[in-house]
């Protein structure tokens, strides 16, 4: 056990920023020097517990069998979980929620004309791979939450199904009103797809996967290697999860037996018209049945036919038909007190639940903070004490649409307003290169972290490796060698961070390894433990990458006197996103005087084909100037309130110490937790309130996608001028009252070193 003399205590509270000396560790940002050697002291040891082996072994169990939410198997593995906690010494429970989880119970896709065809509508069991043959127990291939329908008409092919393809189809005067149309997975999430169809006047639409993205063209096919076969299907969601998440039936609340539960016809996210995913080989037969105009090259995917548009002459049969059942789901959760600010909390989340076996598809990751928790609980065992709070998360009934985070978070929203300060959020896992997305108050924070983090095959530090491939891949390259950090992404949506971050404005990261797996069997019955070993990260080194770089962070977050939060970061990523929607609109305008001074120029000129009625486009009106003062001015005292801040607590440091020994760090830390906060209003976004977040959401077109300053920047990708000047001078205020609370923050830092 780990035991310190009183007399380091005061020491420990004090903070150094500057340089340290040659023989010693340089200090972490939130630590004084001496508690930075002792805190990367515990990081040492606990980067060195993560064992491949236990998960190698941990996914061969939970694997094993098929265990979508409901399942018997699904219900098997949080127990299993839970015990392992248990018998790791930590205070784990299961909290389980009710929800809405509709199964298939008819299914039918039929070519009618010019030629009779019958979908197989599934997978089968290869040889080689022994849990690709569990038919009994795996889920149909089907879209959940796609409406019940039984309906037939003409086929249409409208590429990836997202709204520009359907000004595409406008402009050479095709319909798809009263249509079936099939569409390619890819360019935004696969509920976005019958969505947009739906408003166009489509009555189904079907989803395939075509081998040009997911399949032969990528390289060889499972089972000799890692891609698509011809009659994989992934699987998958189409709930309008941009409306919002989670159970549909209780928006806003937990899902808890005695919830109120709206009626299933009173449901916004499940689709208006029926859907459902087909294999490339299924496809085929559908798309080589059409006529019409051949479709544009970008369109074409690498099927050996002629891409056509359509309409006709195919003629298609779609028929869904679900059980709309109430499932219980199983999140399994486990929390380490905190010894000196156990108020404010540290939480760690990843998925249990899969579409079937999903080896890759949540396992990859969810073994990852199995082997977390356990280290935390052998450091646990030497005499360490976090800090903070520390919450660990393993969700259930992530891949319906984010069930058990969000009704987890909804149920405990206001303890989380009040105590959550940063969630970690991780997924599937592969091998290759560190990804980093997350709240841009982490960045700073998150370079560090993968700087002391060692690529397991190159055996120099993940940043540095990350760096370099982000250099051979930029535009400008020139950035990335240069700035001090490197750029995290900016999150949207599709994992468990999502309730955390766009409705309750905790700060959050998502982060997993990738880029080198060459995976392409997502949501189907051969993201199993087979697959993985032969294809992906087959010896686990990459898993324990994970468990070290995500257990370093929660260490470091949990033990900082003060949050590692920093603004200077934040705020230049700002003021690139304003810059965006200034230039953004200056292009809308642009457009629309172009194509204007076209129609007056004669430039458009009908179509010879004489089945089609040629209609003249018309002249658009020109978008207004737009006033981006609101927005630009919240930027400037956002700037500047973020150079205070890194002022403050310089100054604050460099007298020794005594200041801080004087601040208040518990009212510091809180302003800090308070500033995710501040970036969100209570009735959210237009037409969309639960996601409340104003810098960051997913797209209402993309899904998963991420629209930054989405108010402002989708009211003019929609032509909305009244609205994009509303949301301007509302997110400029957002920007105003993040500055006034990091003031706060930087004036208690600044008291306490005025005072004597």
């Amino acid at each position: 056990m780990r035991i310190f003399r009183p007399g380091l205590v005061l020491a420990l509270t004090f903070f150094a920023f500057t340089a340290a000396a040659v023989d010693e560790p340089a200090p972490l940002r939130g630590y004084s020097a001496a508690a930075a050697r002792a805190e990367r002291d515990w990081e040492t040891r606990f980067r060195a517990i993560p064992d491949t082996r236990n998960l190698h072994d941990y996914m061969q169990r939970l694997s094993a069998r098929p265990h979508h939410v409901g399942s018997a198997y699904d219900k098997d593995n949080a127990e299993w979980i839970l015990a392992r906690f248990r018998s790791w010494g930590l205070d784990a429970k299961i909290e389980s929620f009710d929800v809405l989880f509709p199964t298939p119970r008819e299914r039918a896709v039929e070519l009618l004309r010019p030629a009779r065809f019958v979908a197989r509508l599934q997978e089968p069991a290869v040889a080689v791979d022994p849990t690709s043959s569990q038919q009994t127990e795996q889920l149909p291939t089907y879209n959940a939450y796609s409406r019940d329908g039984d309906v037939t008409g003409r086929l249409v092919y409208v590429n990836y199904g997202v709204p520009e393809d359907y000004e595409q189809l406008d402009r050479l005067g095709i319909s798809v009103k009263g249509a079936i149309v099939i569409a390619r997975y890819g360019a935004s999430w696969r509920g976005i797809k019958p969505k947009v169809a739906a408003e166009h006047g489509a009555i189904g639409c079907l989803i395939y996967s075509d081998p040009k993205e997911d399949g032969y063209s990528q390289g060889e096919v499972f089972p000799k290697g890692p891609y698509r076969p011809p009659d994989g299907v992934q699987r998958g969601s189409v709930m309008d999860m941009p409306v919002y998440p989670g159970d549909p039936l209780t928006p806003g609340v937990g899902a808890t037996p005695g919830a109120t539960r709206l009626k299933l016809e009173e449901a916004k996210t499940i689709t208006r018209i029926p859907v459902l995913p087909i294999s490339y080989a299924d496809a085929q037969p559908l798309l080589a049945a059409l006529s019409g105009p051949v479709a544009p090259a970008p369109w074409r995917g690498a099927l050996p036919i002629t891409y056509h548009v359509g309409p006709g002459p195919a003629e298609v049969h779609l028929k869904v038909k679900s059980n709309w059942d109430i499932r219980r789901l199983y999140n399994v959760i486990f929390t380490i007190p905190g010894s000196t600010y156990p108020d404010e909390w540290i939480i760690r989340g990843n998925h249990h639940d899969a579409w079937v076996n999903g080896a890759d598809d949540p396992v990859s990751g969810a073994n990852v903070l199995m082997e977390e928790a356990r280290g935390l609980a052998e450091l646990l065992k030497q005499g360490w004490k976090p800090k903070r709070t520390i919450v660990y998360c393993v969700w259930d009934g992530e891949e319906e649409g984010l069930l058990g985070s969000t009704e987890w978070a909804e149920e405990h929203a206001e303890d989380l307003r009040r105590h959550a300060a940063v969630y970690i959020n991780s997924d599937a896992n592969s091998r290759g290169f560190l990804s980093m997305s997350g709240s841009h108050t982490l960045e700073k924070f998150m370079n560090g972290v993968a700087r002391d983090i060692t690529d397991p095959e190159k055996n120099i530090s993940v940043w540095k490796r990350l760096q370099a491939h982000e250099i051979a891949e930029a535009s400008n390259k020139q950035e990335v060698r240069n700035r001090s950090d490197l750029r995290l992404g900016a999150l949207g949506s599709g994992s468990d961070y999502t309730a955390f971050l766009d409705h309750l404005g905790v700060a959050s990261l998502n982060l997993s390894y990738g880029g080198e797996d060459g995976g392409g069997i997502y949501h189907s019955i051969y993201d199993d433990f087979y697959w993985y070993t032969h294809f992906d990260d087959t010896t686990f080194v990459y898993g324990r990458a994970l468990a070290q770089t995500i257990g370093t962070a929660v260490l470091r977050l949990s033990d900082a006197e003060v949050l590692p939060y920093e603004f200077n970061d934040f705020s230049e990523t700002v003021g690139r996103y304003v810059q965006e929607i200034e230039k953004l609109a200056r292009d809308r305008r642009q457009q629309a005087l172009d194509r204007n001074r076209q129609i007056d120029d004669g430039v458009f000129t009908a179509i010879a084909d004489p089945q089609r009625t040629y209609v003249p486009p018309q002249r658009q009106p020109v978008p207004p100037f737009l006033n981006f003062a609101p927005l630009e001015n919240g930027l400037a005292a956002l700037t500047r309130t973020a150079e205070r801040y890194e002022k403050a607590l310089s100054r604050a440091a460099a007298d020794g110490g005594s200041a801080l020994a004087r601040a208040s760090l518990r009212e510091i830390n809180a302003k800090l937790v308070e500033t995710e906060r501040m970036l969100t209003l209570p009735d959210g976004l237009p037409g969309r309130p639960w996601f409340k977040h104003q810098i960051y959401a997913p797209g209402f077109y993309t899904g998963y996608g991420v629209k930054t300053i989405p108010a402002v920047r989708e009211a003019i990708e929609q032509n909305q001028w009244k609205e994009a000047e509303e949301q301007i001078v509302r997110v400029g205020k957002v920007l105003e009252n993040i500055g006034e609370t990091i003031d706060a923050a930087a004036g208690g830092l600044e008291n306490a070193a005025n005072r004597p």
